[in-house]
């Protein structure tokens, strides 16, 4: 990876501290990689619920949730934040909770579908809020003129740090599978393993990174400054059309995150041996992905960029859909994970470049709103269809490329400029 430089970060921002704020990057990935994607969905459905019809539905639901209650919160845990100047403070309490949550997965074994949902809940909402407010320290690390590649260098740590926790647990689960042991002995061992890399690859966030931001002036408190924002929204035109944008098309990626391991399974007939190996690889693609378009964005245009992304993403769509051969599978799935790290670095570094500087973690806020609302209804776009159409997983996938399609439609109409200088002007 090439260092940062001068021109990259800003003025008194050193490479260690950079590589603090990467490294949270690095630590959740295993949380959404091992938990999310590639384990213990699949032991959700096929152990836990007993493959029954409604198990993917459920799955879909219980994500939805707890991204509901994002929702909710993240505007105002992210004006709170920047009132107090207590990002990191926040940050903290978010990391222990998924950490705590993630560890208690332990103790669900098939039948379990209450627990299994209350604790994915509860470890989910803790993950997603630590992610709006390590997003939102972004501002403060880069220059702005750089934060395409600054976004893409967290990114791909965190794909790295995603294959680290992924390969660690491939490594304990075919050591278990040889000793005979059942899914229901080993993804509880598995749940630990990924709760204990969270923690001790977080560390360095806390340690090195600093808290800049004052506290602001504002005595009617956080509410006040979230009213205030949505009251003013005429004043961001751009960053209000950028973020129905990523509505649409964060729908499609978080469908794609949250059933990969399902569909490989059920719709590819994939072994959970297979599937692993598959999300494995996936994430180095990822990580090329995020790392590459960090700074093709920052050299064509954030804009121009993230259109080939989308275009990239609905390609993806129509390969999975029509796959019937392993082969053409796995190109599907590596292009999903090019278009998967590009698409995160780019929209990140977009909502960095067009938010009030002062006021970083509340609008990174609204960006988490946005995310996480498109975290519900596109898992549930695809849960809903296959319980439908009788478990027909390709009609599911084909469905949530729709989102795609509709993000690249609103792309259209953003100027980035223009949305700077109005966020420069009322920061």
């Amino acid at each position: 990876m090439q260092p940062p430089t001068s021109r990259s970060l800003a003025q008194d921002v050193r490479l260690r501290e950079v590589w603090a704020w990467s490294m949270y990057d690095f630590a959740n990935s295993g949380y959404t990689t091992v938990v999310i994607t590639a384990v213990f969905s699949a032991y959700f459905v096929a152990a836990v619920a007993g493959k029954a019809p409604w198990a993917t539905f459920a799955w879909t639901a219980a994500l939805s949730v707890s991204y509901l209650a994002v929702l909710l919160t993240a505007p105002a845990v992210g004006a709170w934040a920047d009132v107090r100047a207590a990002k990191k403070q926040l940050l903290c309490m978010a990391t222990v909770g998924c950490v705590v949550f993630t560890g208690l997965l332990f103790f669900v074994s098939p039948g379990s579908v209450l627990l299994a949902i209350c604790l994915l809940i509860l470890s989910n909402f803790f993950f997603a809020t630590g992610e709006n407010l390590i997003a939102a320290f972004l501002p403060e690390l880069a220059d702005a003129k750089a934060m395409g590649r600054v976004s893409g260098w967290g990114w791909a740590f965190g794909y790295l740090g995603g294959l680290v926790s992924l390969a660690i647990a491939l490594a304990y689960i075919t050591w278990a599978q040889k000793q005979g042991h059942a899914s229901a002995d080993f993804v509880p061992v598995v749940m630990l393993i990924t709760a204990c890399v969270f923690a001790v690859c977080a560390t360095p966030t806390f340690l090195f990174l600093k808290e800049r931001a004052l506290p602001q002036k504002s005595p009617q408190g956080a509410w006040h400054q979230v009213l205030q924002t949505l009251r003013q929204a005429g004043h961001y035109r751009d960053l209000r059309r950028f973020l129905a944008c990523l509505l649409f098309y964060q729908a499609g990626i978080m469908a794609v995150i949250a059933l990969a391991a399902i569909y490989a399974q059920e719709a590819m007939k994939f072994t959970s041996t297979q599937t692993i190996v598959l999300v494995l690889v996936v994430n180095v693609t990822a990580a090329i992905g995020a790392f590459s378009f960090g700074y093709l964005q920052d050299a064509i245009g954030h804009i121009e960029a993230m259109r080939l992304v989308l275009i990239g993403w609905i390609i993806m769509i129509a390969l999975a859909y029509l796959a019937e051969s392993v082969a053409l599978f796995w190109v599907a799935a590596n292009l999903a994970g090019l278009c998967m790290g590009a698409a995160q670095a780019a929209g990140r570094a977009i909502v960095g470049y067009l938010c009030p500087p002062a006021r970083s973690a509340e609008f990174f806020g609204l960006w988490g709103l946005a995310v996480k609302a498109a975290s519900i209804f596109g898992p549930l776009t695809y849960g809903a269809i296959t319980w439908i159409f009788a478990g027909n997983h390709r009609l599911g996938i084909l469905a949530v490329g729709a989102y795609f399609v509709v993000g690249l439609v609103l792309l259209s109409g953003i100027d980035l400029e223009r949305g700077r200088r109005a966020a420069i002007a009322t920061s």
